[in-house]
């Protein structure tokens, strides 16, 4: 997968764990939460593996 699909997918992921915290947070339900907050942090890690490989694209592209 390329670097900015990993970026966007990543993003899907932020925005969809933050929903899921607002609506866990909104109806009390820790489960709806947890499950939010590991989606935002798979999305992170998404975004993060998006931005190494297009700096190691830079890189060899000198």
């Amino acid at each position: 997968m390329g670097s900015t699909a990993d970026k966007l997918k990543g993003m899907a992921n932020e925005a969809v764990g933050n929903a899921k915290q607002a609506a866990g947070k909104a109806t009390d339900n820790e489960r709806l939460r947890a499950d939010g907050a590991a989606q935002e942090l798979k999305g992170e890690g998404q975004q993060a593996l998006g931005k190494t490989k297009e700096q190691i694209k830079k890189a060899t592209n000198l």
